[in-house]
């Protein structure tokens, strides 16, 4: 039979537990037709490009699915008709993915780095700032030699303040 993945988004309004009863629903007409659910993954609310329906954030749900292609014409036509789901997109797969989808990777590794703090260049005060190297000379306005312009010259007059004999 062929192989599908299927991902719906939801409204960001509807609550874990309803998002939780849309899932069961598509994955019972999966089950009442032939099919079956190999997997099915949440991936949380999660910020949209763009807003659909006024909607800026959007429950994310992914499932595997295994059966032929009039299972995937009632769960869009069911999808279509339901006013919690705001898009849905179906896939064919030749083969379906085993083991977290690389969504649940990337959730999974943003958390590990969460865990480290401060991610490869360590803690701010242990970096220091650009004014404490020595090599650099601190920092431009703490030179004395020149003034606060530096090397240049004063700015000539414009035309207009030259004519009216007032310079700023």
């Amino acid at each position: 039979m062929p192989l599908y993945e299927h991902v719906f988004l939801a409204r960001q309004d509807a609550s874990p537990q309803q998002v939780e009863e849309i899932t069961t629903q598509i994955s019972n007409v999966v089950t009442q037709l032939g099919g079956k659910v190999g997997k099915t993954e949440q991936w949380g609310i999660r910020s949209l490009s763009y807003r659909i329906d006024k909607n800026r954030k959007a429950h994310f749900v992914m499932l595997n699915i295994d059966g032929p292609a009039a299972i995937v014409a009632e769960i869009e036509r069911q999808e279509r008709i339901h006013e919690d789901v705001l898009r849905y997109l179906t896939v064919r797969v030749d083969e379906l993915e085993e083991g977290p989808s690389a969504m649940m990777r990337k959730a999974d590794r943003d958390r590990d780095r969460d865990d480290r703090g401060f991610g490869d260049r360590g803690p701010r005060e242990d970096r220091g700032f650009r004014g404490d190297r020595e090599d650099r000379g601190g920092f431009r306005g703490d030179r004395d030699d020149r003034g606060p312009r530096g090397d240049r010259p004063p700015r000539r007059p414009r035309e207009d303040e030259a004519a009216s004999g007032t310079q700023e």
